[in-house]
């Protein structure tokens, strides 16, 4: 898919560059020079966050937001948010204080980005508003690219439904103590209360910019969600519920009962859903290429991008959304994903089709050709879904699901022919999106058993959302071999410690999702030896 990259209106996109440079900016101006927020409550409510981070800066996050207070009533200016940068918890050394605005265009959100910082170094933050203080956070500095680092601990989640249980897997990460946290999509969930089984959503259908800033709030207003936040930085990519279920670039999705909102209002609804995942996500400005009315006329916000921890490893965090092409003969009204014979579609290995869009995969080629130059280590990829095939089909013939990377076979193939050719050293996909726990080995040629392994693949399972059970799950391991475990029942996330030798992989689950108490175990371990693309169970 190709999106027009339609210019905003000028004035529209003056005021825009004037509100995301004072927000973005570590500001030190006179109070008086300020809007003066008059808050009825503490609107410290949905928390802080941090994210993007460099080796010299890091980007602090936070909204001003008190339930039943609109937007609106606070007035048409930015209001005033004071912070601090800290050494130490108490914040006795002050290493960095000023203000910044918090613009009513963004729901009073705040996207500040402090530079000047110590590479490779643990500080703490807050905001101020008033008499009220923000809950404290903790973050961190990334290494230089030159530096030599020994040792990283990464989580990765995904898939979040309020619905369907309690977030208590974020408190057992908090004590695990990452470095940071990949987030891999699903966010939030669009739907109405109706399939509600744990915890009730407030609001109907989330279709208007208002409706998508009361789910976050929702989400946000969860404890251990906001302490994983405010525990260290987050990397965040975003898949269909931020929008809509199954949705493709500018394609609607389906979401399989009575969604209200038509497939010709589609563009709007998505540019409503990006702008308030944007107010809700510690990412930077930039990531808005135009104005937020340009999000409604088909504008990029370009999320994809690459972080170095050093010489240690790099992430590139994928969008397999934004630009992605509709799915390839989808059952029933055609919209969304559904399982697919791949015999009977002609457009099953046609090559001009994309997941990524060919323009962020030509960014991703080029950055894996300098993968020797900058002598990284290890080469993760932070994308939505399983990479390998699942053939659903016991027997001959396949059955395959056509959202996912399946339904893009052709563009698989690019992608896994740039990795030999380059012969990127240590290449380790990170997924989400189905629910499951999927380990196994990247395949140069999926469709020879004998192929050569290039790389290996850790599919995460949900913090909440549902899954079919483990009746089938032996089933499918044997008619899928390039895989080596699998669960499709636990919930919970993943741990990945790094060293230059070797890359260890820990599956953590909950008990039981339903209970706020839930407790925590191991339910499987990994080890990845540098240099051997093979996941040994330990």
């Amino acid at each position: 898919m190709r999106l027009p990259q339609q210019a905003s209106h000028p004035d529209s996109r003056r005021r825009w560059l004037q509100v995301a440079t004072a927000t973005a900016a570590a500001l030190w101006l006179p109070r008086s020079a300020w809007s003066q927020p008059r808050w009825p409550a503490n609107p410290f409510t949905l928390g802080v966050a941090s994210g993007a981070a460099t080796a010299s800066s890091v980007l602090l996050w936070t909204r001003l937001h008190v339930p039943g207070v609109s937007v609106a009533s606070q007035g048409p200016a930015p209001l005033t948010v004071r912070w601090e940068v800290a050494d130490d918890e108490g914040f006795q050394r002050i290493v960095q204080s000023g203000q910044s605005l918090a613009p009513p265009e963004l729901a009073h959100s705040v996207h500040l980005e402090v530079p000047g910082l110590a590479p490779e170094h643990w500080y703490f933050y807050r905001f101020m508003v008033g008499d009220y203080v923000s809950p404290v956070g903790r973050t961190l500095t990334l290494p230089r690219p030159e530096a030599q680092v020994q040792r990283l601990r990464l989580a990765y989640a995904s898939c979040q439904k309020w619905e369907d249980g309690f977030f208590s897997a974020w408190r057992h990460l908090r004590e695990d103590k990452p470095d940071g946290v990949v987030f891999l999509g699903d966010y939030i969930y669009e739907y109405p209360a109706r399939n509600s089984k744990v915890r009730v959503p407030t609001g109907g259908w989330v279709v208007t910019l208002d409706d998508y800033r009361q789910r976050y709030a929702l989400y946000r207003s969860d404890p251990d969600l906001q302490a994983m936040h405010a525990a260290c930085p987050w990397w965040v990519t975003w898949d269909d519920h931020e929008v809509q279920n199954d949705y493709a670039g500018l394609q609607a999705g389906n979401s399989g009962f009575s969604d209200p909102a038509s497939p010709a209002d589609f563009a709007r609804r998505r540019a409503a859903a990006y702008q308030a995942w944007y107010e809700h996500m510690p990412v930077r400005p930039s990531v808005l290429t135009q104005s937020t009315a340009g999000l409604a006329s088909g504008a990029e916000m370009r999320i994809h991008g690459r972080v170095q921890f050093g010489q240690l490893a790099d992430l590139y965090l994928l969008d397999a959304r934004q630009y992605k092409d509709p799915q390839a003969c989808t059952k029933g009204i055609g919209l969304g994903s559904s399982m697919v014979n791949p015999a009977q579609c002609p457009a099953w290995q046609d090559p001009g089709r994309s997941l990524l869009g060919l323009r962020q995969e030509q960014w991703l080629a080029q950055e894996l050709a300098q993968t020797r130059s900058r002598q990284t280590r290890w080469q993760m990829l932070g994308q939505q879904s399983l990479f390998g095939p699942r053939d659903a089909k016991a027997g001959s013939g396949q059955n395959l699901w056509n959202d996912g990377w399946d339904g893009y076979a052709p563009a698989r193939r690019r992608l896994t022919d740039t990795l030999r050719q380059h012969a990127v050293a240590n290449p380790v996909f990170l997924g989400g999106d189905v629910h499951e726990n999927w380990v196994g080995h990247v395949k140069a040629d999926y469709s020879n058993p004998a192929s050569a392994s290039i790389g290996v693949e850790f599919c995460g399972t949900s913090i909440t959302s549902r899954s079919g059970g483990n009746a089938r799950t032996a089933e499918r391991l044997a008619a899928n071999p390039h895989f080596v475990f699998a669960d499709a029942q636990r919930k919970g996330y993943g741990l990945l410690d790094l060293s230059p030798s070797e890359l260890r992989t820990t599956l953590r689950v909950v008990d039981d999702v339903t209970r706020p108490d839930a407790g925590i175990e191991t339910l499987a371990r990994f080890v990845v030896q540098a240099g051997r693309p093979v996941v040994t169970i330990v």
